[in-house]
């Protein structure tokens, strides 16, 4: 058990004005917030200074594993909450979180929670999206993100236990939000396979995609929510082809990364 039930919460940020507000004040509680902000030039720095709790630090972007585990030097508590700038979290987490950490076994490292994932303005809850398990409370000293280009997973030392407790997550606002997060990402993971030497496989390419669609519309019941579900089948499958097209641009252009 532990008395000292302080938190910091590592926030990332970059042009996040339409939805830092939310975010921050689903943390006002929080002991300290430490913001690691990839030189925002719109209104997201001005919305943050409002909050007391929030210390600002700029720091140049390379991908997200890097920047937080960067970041982390800078937070002052030994438990961590992770959460992103297109997220909250449920009423109530203040008091969850803090008795969890005051009750916690000396050898848990890590609580996963769960994401509840919004399309469009609505939860989807089938096709493998719901519960999304995410590794955000953690132990200082005991975790961090792999070296990964993009999609890094928190590596824990200790054990993992689950906190009841969801983080609301507006990744879709709309289709092309996600459309400029399809050609960034896709980018990240065509550099994340070249720096793996992979190979670039057609027929991968093409069935590849299509086994995707059908997990994520068929095994995994995405038809259940409706045309939201067919739309993150076909997105979930267009983003495996246009990665691994983008690692075929690699390979025939000779390049060490992807163009913007």
């Amino acid at each position: 058990m532990s008395s000292n039930t302080n938190i910091t919460v590592l926030l990332p940020t970059f042009n996040s004005e339409k939805t830092i507000r939310k975010t921050l004040d689903s943390i006002s509680w929080a002991n300290e917030v430490i913001m690691i902000d990839s030189f925002s030039d719109d209104s997201t720095l001005d919305i943050a200074k409002e909050f007391n709790n929030v210390n600002i630090i700029q720091h140049e972007y390379i991908n997200s594993a890097k920047q937080k585990n960067w970041a982390l030097r800078h937070c002052s508590n030994d438990w961590i909450l992770q959460i992103d700038s297109d997220e909250l979290l449920e009423n109530n987490s203040e008091n969850i979180i803090k008795e969890a950490i005051k009750k916690v076994n000396r050898n848990v490292g890590c609580f996963r929670l769960k994401r509840k994932n919004f399309v469009l303005g609505k939860w989807i809850r089938y096709g493998g999206f719901y519960p999304d398990w995410q590794y955000r409370l953690f132990k200082k000293d005991y975790a961090k993100w792999s070296n990964r280009e993009v999609h890094a997973r928190l590596q824990v030392k200790g054990d993992i236990q689950t906190l009841d407790l969801k983080i609301i997550h507006f990744g879709m606002p709309n289709i092309s939000k996600q459309l400029g997060n399809l050609n960034r990402y896709s980018r990240y993971e065509a550099d994340e396979m070249h720096k793996k030497d992979q190979s670039f496989i057609y027929s991968k390419w093409i069935i590849g995609a299509l086994g995707v669609f059908l997990k994520k519309y068929f095994i995994q019941f995405g038809f259940l929510d409706g045309w939201r579900g067919l739309l993150m089948a076909v997105y979930t499958a267009f983003y495996f082809f246009i990665s691994y097209a983008k690692l075929l641009e690699l390979k025939i252009l000779k390049l060490e990364k992807s163009p913007n």
